[in-house]
């Protein structure tokens, strides 16, 4: 579905935001109340003022959500509750479309910006990438000691090397104790963590959703070591954005106030 302007082809690309209803932590979430708004419109808005995608669509596995993408002039369909992983959900979708790559935007992450959308889709401009996903330098010592904020290395071509919840990469030099880790003097080396936005090329995304997870994936809980393992390139562009992920219903307030700043 990619179209020639100017005698350059360009590629197309869908947004593809998978929401689900069910959920161990917080039932329900894509549909808590932030602003006045369901949070699955926040993130729907947000995406739908992306430059470089041409649609976005709500992939979901329960009538209650898809009513409410419906209500506010949103796109929804439904998908299979059998799904492990969103990523499982969008490639459900991605079967049956014909754009050349997916963005895969989580339900619930309404602090998305259409910047980072826009950035993570012109990764795939380089013909070698087959992933695009976003970085931003870690700035708290909290983040770094984080296990739920994952960490990412890449070579100097913007290619990921590795994903871990464990700080990485570690300085051993000035890292000798849990006290070194903890100090200021961290902050002056490059450590990143990774914000879970993708870009996919089509193929790309129908293969990596039939595959089992790997070793590693099992390991760390991370399912982009997952395309690590099995030889795809994860190319990475550093954001000025940061984004808050919505995972208990203890996090809506602070969302709530870094929604109240850019309303």
């Amino acid at each position: 579905m990619s179209i020639v302007y100017n005698c350059v082809e360009v590629m197309s690309a869908i947004i593809v935001i998978p929401a689900r209803y069910e959920s161990s932590r917080f039932p329900g979430k894509p549909l808590a109340s932030l602003m006045g708004k369901p949070m699955i419109q926040h993130v729907y808005e947000n995406s739908k003022r992306a430059l470089k995608a041409e649609d976005v669509i709500v992939a979901t596995d329960d009538e209650r959500i898809y009513e409410t993408v419906c209500s506010f002039g949103g796109k929804a369909v439904m998908t299979s509750k059998k799904h492990a992983t969103g990523t499982d959900r969008i490639a459900e979708v991605a079967r049956v479309i014909g754009y050349d790559i997916i963005v895969n935007v989580q339900g619930d992450e309404p602090l998305v910006r259409p910047q980072m959308i826009d950035d993570v889709i012109g990764l795939l401009d380089d013909t070698g990438a087959h992933i695009g996903t976003l970085v931003r330098k870690i700035t708290s010592a909290k983040e770094l000691t984080d296990p739920h904020v994952v960490k990412v290395v890449f070579n100097g071509d913007g290619y990921a090397l590795y994903f871990s919840r464990a700080p990485i990469p570690y300085h051993r030099d000035e890292w000798r104790s849990l006290e070194d880790l903890l100090s200021p003097i961290c902050f002056s080396h490059n450590c990143h963590k990774h914000i879970g936005i993708y870009s996919y090329r089509r193929e790309v995304l129908l293969r990596f959703a039939a595959l089992k997870a790997s070793r590693l994936e099992d390991i760390e809980k991370l399912e982009q070591l997952r395309a690590l393992e099995q030889g795809l390139r994860v190319k990475i562009t550093e954001t000025s954005f940061d984004t808050i992920g919505v995972d208990v219903p203890g996090d809506l307030a602070r969302v709530e106030q870094w929604l109240s700043l850019y309303s």
